[in-house]
């Protein structure tokens, strides 16, 4: 993985993590960056897996929301176990 594709991934992760905290709350730069990044995971192995296609055409866009959801998923199930 060239550094490139890093800094997209850390970017896309504290956006996802930016967004999914406005629909189930809080947390700092770190936490964002974190719950993103593994809602990345998770929001793509989901989406695949039930065959889901959001139809959007900018790619970029397409990884934002499909880890903004996954996100959200991880939070949910993270506050559900606590």
């Amino acid at each position: 993985m060239d550094s490139k594709a890093l800094a997209v991934m850390l970017i896309v992760g504290v956006i996802a993590g930016f967004l999914a905290s406005f629909v189930v709350g809080g947390g700092g730069l770190i936490r964002y960056l974190i719950t993103g990044i593994i809602g990345a995971f998770v929001g793509g192995f989901l989406f695949q897996a039930s065959g889901i296609s959001l139809g959007i055409g900018n790619p970029l866009i397409n990884q934002i929301v499909t880890a903004t959801i996954g996100a959200i998923i991880v939070v949910l199930l993270a506050r559900l176990i606590a």
